[in-house]
């Protein structure tokens, strides 16, 4: 529990599993969420969802003709779209993705992106810890270190260096990228049970072939799936009640269900338009 932050009152927080949509959708209700948090519907949420279809998810500010060979996103039949979020490029198969949904004024929270990053991801190092996993957080000490920051290797998400990481056997398990929106903060991402690493370099582009494969290989030795390095198999409906105990452990509030109403439905419908259109998925 992040202790002296957060703060030692309980909260309630609303709770949302999604389970298997499409990726306009998906993307669509963490915006719909949003708006409800900045308009006072919703105190905080937290959410769990899956992908009917693989999905390669943008970060907002990624070029789409630069960097992604859309022949082979199309050849796999997987789905493309573009988050609200920044950073780089996730292949979201088998995996858990969340989402957290709170206002900027939240008690406790700090106003930089970092620290705020840092005490949200308490609730994935608390989910990881009751699998049974030692995560903790990877943090740069030396200038060198931090330096490494900024190096930017390549479009893929996990292979991007960021300052606080979660790591389980000096491997980063978590990808995770946050926006801040007319005060409202939204951090979502990826808890993965496994990875196809030939399926997700190949929908990038490299210089050349060498490169990738280099790129490729330091990708392994530096990020790791659960199933990879966990004695037990576990399944995704494994990992809900395991990451909702975390999150309220970690950020110290408990959780009650959430049920769409027919009007967040009918606004989901507008918001998924956008998410499903070529003008904002190639808008770079």
């Amino acid at each position: 529990m992040i202790e002296g932050e957060i703060g030692m009152s309980e909260r309630m927080w609303y709770y949302i599993e999604s389970h298997k949509n499409d990726a306009a959708y998906n993307m669509a209700l963490d915006e719909l969420l949003m708006e409800k948090v900045r308009n006072g519907e919703l105190p905080a949420v937290l959410r769990f969802y899956e992908w009917e279809t693989p999905t390669l998810s943008l970060g907002y500010f990624q070029k789409v003709h630069k960097e992604i060979d859309l022949g082979r996103v199309k050849s796999y039949g997987y789905e493309m779209v573009r988050r609200a979020t920044g950073g780089r490029g996730v292949l979201h198969d088998k995996e858990l993705t969340y989402s957290v949904v709170l206002p900027e004024s939240y008690e406790g929270m700090p106003d930089s992106v970092t620290e705020s990053y840092r005490v949200i991801s308490g609730g994935l190092m608390e989910g990881f810890r009751n699998l049974g996993l030692d995560a903790h957080f990877s943090v740069p000490q030396t200038k060198e270190q931090r330096k490494e920051l900024t190096n930017i290797r390549s479009s893929v998400c996990f292979d991007t260096p960021s300052w606080y990481e979660l790591v389980v056997e000096g491997r980063k398990i978590a990808g995770s990228a946050q926006t801040r929106q007319n005060g409202v903060i939204m951090q979502h991402g990826s808890i993965l049970l496994d990875i196809d690493i030939d399926h997700l370099f190949d929908m990038f582009k490299y210089q050349n072939e060498r490169f990738k494969e280099k790129m490729k290989a330091a990708f392994k030795e530096k990020a790791v799936a659960i199933n990879d390095i966990s004695e037990k198999h576990f399944t995704v409906n494994m990992l809900y009640p395991a990451f909702k105990k975390g999150f309220e452990t970690g950020l110290n509030m408990a959780t009650k269900p959430y049920e769409l109403t027919d009007e967040d439905f009918g606004r989901l419908e507008e918001i998924s338009r956008k998410y499903a259109s070529d003008e904002w998925n190639f808008r770079r």
